[in-house]
């Protein structure tokens, strides 16, 4: 899909500009957020379905 190839494609530059810039950590933070952030959304959004075996 389009967004996640852009998305490919951007994401090493980003990175690469705050290795430049000395910020080493943050690419990483910024993906530990990011995860957490998607994981919440995913909760969120199936909190109401049971799964099968508790049903």
């Amino acid at each position: 899909s389009v967004p996640r190839s852009l998305a490919a494609a951007a994401s090493p530059a980003i990175a690469g500009a705050l290795f430049a810039e000395g910020f080493e950590a943050w690419p990483l933070v910024i993906c530990g957020a990011l995860k957490i952030l998607y994981d919440l959304a995913l909760l969120w959004a199936f909190r109401h379905i049971k799964p099968p075996e508790e049903s």
